[in-house]
Order: structure tokens, then sequence, then C-alpha cells
């Protein structure tokens, strides 16, 4: 639930998706305009206008007069060739686009929002076990110092515990600086400043895995990645294209209308003689246009053949990254198997020691030892659960969302 929380804020305010549904908006306006072209198209038109008339000297006087004219146009363009419609359907498949790169805005602006999320928790965590390996050392350094004293060790023993406490001293900062990079990315993900973000951070222990991770997954799931859709929307805007500008080499017929009256007065621009009509067709052969229709034609073709190229790479790259998060995911389940095996192993040395330790048998020194070999086991159980994490959420863009519901999962001993 706190999950879900952070990223619907961060999906409810963020100016990229905004951004994107604008511009899907206007691809889909675009195409109501493009819809035009099935209609005829009707104008009016008002004028008034004084005119001079001056006939050929000798014959009448020059006369100058008003003209008052109301008149409408019906034009109607045959669409031969089907080139109108090929532009109807390449907007169409702007459209389509488009909704998918607003899809694809939503997976990314949810996998970076949860990113941040496992980066946050794993620094906490890491700074944590840091500070507790820090308490031990500086444990061993007085411990040192007291030995070398007494002359039972050399100083030299306590100025290297002494480096090793400074240089992990050293690495808190970083850890601390990141935590606050990604909390200021949260804010700039979901509309806001740094100063506006106040929701509360999580800790690994907050997050957790689907409950069965896929081994294997069907090829058809790569389809419903934005960017494939995306890739084959181009790819059919492209392809319609060319019908467009094939249309535009062929003959044009267009059919037209006329209606109006006009008179030198306002009160007969009724009257039985003012009215005029005309009623005609055209037809259009484009004959020289040097070369321009033909190679913009060409240029169509070229345009198709790169968005295809470009469909294919986009289709490779898919399946190129789910496999990468597959066997990701698999890797990431061996090295959590070796990493909780170096704690628990740190931490039986850790009892073995105790105990040898009240029996007299083991330094004091040697159970600090111990205890910062379990703390740094503890780190790389850290960032293994993290990475794995991450990894499970690189899976999820890969597929463009998710592989629920989809037939011919095969799920195995990923376990979460």
């Amino acid at each position: 639930p706190a999950l879900d929380a952070i990223v619907s804020r961060v999906l409810a305010n963020s100016p990229g998706l905004d951004a994107a549904r604008a511009t899907l908006r206007e691809s889909q306006d675009n195409l109501r305009a493009g819809y035009g072209v099935y209609f005829p198209q009707v104008d009016a038109r008002a004028g008034a206008s004084r005119e001079l008339y001056n006939p050929a000297p000798g014959s009448l006087p020059s006369n100058t007069f008003n003209l008052f004219t109301l008149s409408g146009t019906v034009s109607y363009d045959i669409d031969l060739w089907g080139g109108q419609r090929r532009q109807v359907e390449a907007l169409g498949a702007a459209v389509d686009g488009q909704r998918y790169a607003l899809d694809a805005a939503y997976v990314m602006l949810a996998t970076n929002a949860i990113d941040a999320i496992v980066a946050q928790a794993a620094y906490r965590a890491e700074i944590e076990a840091t500070k507790a390996t820090l308490a031990l050392l500086r444990e061993q350094v007085r411990i040192a110092n007291a030995q070398a004293t007494g002359g039972t060790v050399p100083y030299a023993n306590v100025l290297s515990l002494q480096s090793q406490v400074a240089s992990t001293e050293a690495t808190l900062p970083a850890l601390e600086a990141k935590i606050d990079q990604a909390a200021d990315l949260l804010a700039a993900l979901s509309g806001t400043t740094p100063a506006g973000w106040s929701l509360p951070a999580l800790t690994l222990s907050d997050l957790k895995l689907p409950e069965d991770l896929p081994l294997t997954l069907p090829s058809q799931l790569v389809r419903q990645r934005p960017d494939v859709l995306v890739a084959e929307a181009n790819l059919h805007a492209a392809n319609a294209t060319i019908g467009v500008a094939t249309a535009a080499m062929l003959p044009n017929l267009t059919l037209s209308a006329g209606f109006g009256v006009n008179s030198t007065t306002i009160g007969s621009l009724f009257g039985s003689a003012s009215p005029f009509w005309s009623l005609g067709a055209g037809l259009t052969q484009p004959l020289f246009h040097g070369g321009a229709l033909y190679y913009h034609r060409r240029a169509t073709i070229d345009a198709r053949d790169a968005a295809a190229a470009q469909y294919r790479q986009t289709v490779l790259a898919a399946f190129e990254q789910v496999a990468d998060a597959l066997r990701g995911l698999g890797h990431d389940a061996d090295a959590l198997v070796a990493e909780t095996e170096a704690v628990e192993t740190a931490e039986k040395a850790i009892r073995l020691i105790q105990a040898n330790y009240q029996a007299g048998i083991a330094t004091y020194l040697q159970v600090l030892v111990a205890n910062t070999q379990y703390l740094q086991a503890q780190i790389g159980y850290v960032e293994g659960v993290a990475q794995r994490l991450q990894d499970t959420v690189a899976l999820y863009v890969a597929l463009g969302g998710g592989w629920w519901n989809a037939p011919g999962v095969t799920r195995g001993s990923t376990h979460g």
C-alpha cells in the first residue's frame, strides 16, 4: 500500500504525463480534422464594393456605382486514387503511436519511481549496517590502543584500524547524498519541488517481490511493449504516406458549384435579375514538376524502409532486454543464496567465538572482528536484495508492463 501511494502520487501529478496526454489529444484532433476530406467543402461569401466603370472612349460615359454580393460555393474532391483516404489512415496511425507513447510514459514513470524507492531503501539499510560496523571498529581501536600501550601489539595495528575507520566513515556521506538525490528525483517525477516532497520513506522490508517470478515467457508478450507498438504504428503511417504520394502523381477530379446574388442596391439584392450560378468539373493531371513528385514518392518509400528497419531493431532490442532481465533474475537468485549463506555463516561464527570468549579461549578483539565480518555480509545481502528488486522492475519494463494473465508463462525456483 505504501508503495502504491507513492507511485499513485507520481502518476497523478507528473508533468511528463501531462505533456504526453496533450500530445495524444493533439494527434486525435488532427485525425478529426483529417476526416473533413470525406465531405463537400461549403463556403459562403458576402461583399460590398464601390466601383468605377469606364467604357471605351466615345461610347458611354463613365459610371460610379456600389456592388453588393452574396454567394456560396460547394466543391468536392473525388478521391479517385485513395490519396486522401491514405492520409487519414496515416493520421490514425499517428494517434495509435501517441497512445502507445503515453502507455510507455506511464511504464517508465512508474519504473523510475520504484527504482528510486528501492535505491533509497537499500542506501538506508547500508548506512545502518555501516554505522554498526563503525561502532565495532572504534571498539577495536580502543582495545588495540590499550594493547599497544601495554606493549602486547605494535602501534601499527592501531594505525591500521584507524585507517579502516576513516575509510568506512568516508562511505557514509556518499550514501546519504544518494538518498537525497533519490528523494529529489521522486519529487521531480511527481511534479513538486524537493521541499514539497513529504511522503514517508520505505525500508527494504516494506517491499515484496511478486509471489512467482517467471523463468520463461511466451515471445508474444514482447508485442505488448509500448515501444514495439509505437514502432509498428510509425511503420503503418509511413506505408500510408506512400499512397498519398502516389495519388499526387495521378489525375485529380474536382466537382464544384456556386450560387449567388449581386446588385447595385441592397434593396434589389434578391430581385429576379440578381441571381447567378455555376456548375463545373475540373480534371488536373500533373505533367512536369521537375521530378518533384517522383522523388517525393521515392522519399516516402525510403522513409517506409527506414521505419521497417527501426521496427525490426526495436523488436530485437525487446527480446534482448527480456532475455537479459530473465537471466539477471536467475543470477540474482543464485547470488542471493550465496549472500544469505554468507550471513548465516558469519552469524554462526559470531556465536562460536562468543562461546569461546566466555570460555576464556578467545579474545574480545576476535569477537569484534567476527561482528564486523557479519555486518559486512549483511551489507552484501542488502545489495543483493536491492539488485533483485530492481531487476524485477527491469523485467516489468522489458515486457511493457508485466507478465500477468499471460498464457504460457513458466514459473519456478525464483519463488519470492
